[in-house]
């Protein structure tokens, strides 16, 4: 076997045919878009770069046949919180052949510790936690747009070289057709009525705005969980202009107690249903394609993160703002599903607003860690 380092265009293609080819008989995967997985490695298209590095490696049988590939990065604002400086792994994919697997998983740890790491955690992306992220172990259905699928003989690649599980990675699905509790219901009204209180869709008019009303409140609501980092607005702003292609702004709903932002749900239309005949390649015939599909509408909906302001997250915020999708969403006869994707299972509020809500089950991922003091 033979690993090479991605430096060049042919070996960036190489990358990316990876994924093609392990999953070119899977019904259920949906191809990224080549431009989401290089914008990562782009850094002028990637502010972690400002802070971090990031590798990449493809694998190649003794024939030359492509078998595998990984990526490391290291994320300088995170990487010495835990007991250990930590970087991370992702964009994992591999053969059904547990020496190609370790092979790989020693070529990211090796760079790891030479720049002075200690452990790593994977799969992860480098970037935000929205988009790749999370080993698939229960829920092999069609993913939505930017949530990890793999195989599920990866599980038995990461346990067997030492890689532990930090923590689950919980996603629920809401039937948008069937009614809310009467008390829900009962209970976000009389929220909504109360002096002071507002609620507003987003506008890309108004989009500094907007990014700085979710930095405000995502930094409040998450300051107290283990390894949290404060996200900035530049962060927000070019995760907003990704966003834009797909985005339906009257998804996106914050809500106000005397015009302080207090809580927010970020959901988008399901973009997979839109790309998965482009097989990743986004030419002209695959935006033709696109934008036909984002015509014609998708019938799943994915909620990408919420958060509510630590002083107002027991005034029913949460519920008011389902209500607002909810008159919006079902006159448009269009959507049936929500993905609640993902929480941790360490969020036990959020987990109480999906079962609030009536989500049941979809997938389960694995956020998961090994350390190099273990035997690798």
């Amino acid at each position: 076997m033979e690993i090479t380092e991605v430096k060049t265009r042919a070996h960036q293609e190489a990358f990316l045919n990876v994924a093609r080819i392990i999953y070119e008989n899977d019904g259920n995967w949906v191809c990224p878009l080549d431009n989401d997985i290089e914008a990562v490695f782009n850094p002028a298209k990637n502010n972690f770069y400002t802070h971090g590095k990031a590798k990449r490696w493809v694998l190649r049988s003794h024939s030359g046949r492509l078998i595998g590939r990984i990526a490391a990065f290291i994320n300088y604002k995170k990487a010495d919180h835990g007991a250990q400086p930590t970087g991370g792994c992702g964009f994992f994919e591999c053969v059904n052949d547990k020496q190609a697997a370790f092979l790989l998983f020693d070529t990211a740890k090796a760079w790891l510790q030479q720049n002075g790491m200690q452990a790593m955690d994977g799969p992860i992306n480098f970037g935000e936690n929205d988009n790749f992220w999370g080993l698939l172990v229960e829920g092999f259905t069609p993913p939505s747009y930017g949530m990890n699928y793999n195989p599920p003989y990866y599980r038995l690649f990461f346990e067997g070289y030492g890689f532990v599980t930090l923590y689950e990675q919980i996603t629920n699905h809401l039937d948008v057709h069937k009614p809310f509790s009467e008390r829900f219901t009962k209970i976000a009204n009389w929220v909504m009525n109360k002096p002071g209180y507002t609620f507003a869709h987003f506008k890309s008019t108004q989009i500094e705005k907007f990014a700085a009303d979710f930095m405000a409140v995502y930094n409040d609501a998450w300051q107290d969980f283990e390894n949290f980092v404060p996200i900035t607005h530049t962060t927000i702003l070019q995760s907003l202009e990704k966003m834009k292609a797909i985005m339906d702004e009257k998804l996106i709903w914050f809500a106000y107690v005397d015009n302080e932002p207090a809580s927010f749900i970020v959901i988008l239309p399901d973009a997979n249903q839109m790309i998965k005949p482009l097989n990743g390649r986004l030419n002209l015939w695959g935006k033709l394609l696109f934008l036909y599909r984002k015509w014609r509408g998708v019938s799943r909906m994915r909620a990408i993160v919420m958060g509510t302001k630590q002083k107002y997250q027991k005034h029913g915020l949460e519920s008011c703002l389902f209500i607002k999708l909810k008159e919006y969403v079902l006159p448009l006869k269009r959507y049936d599903e929500l993905e609640l994707s993902w929480v941790g299972d360490f969020n036990e509020k959020m987990l109480a607003i999906h079962a609030a809500v009536g989500a049941t089950f979809g997938k389960k991922h694995l956020t998961m860690r090994y350390k190099f003091n273990k035997p690798g």
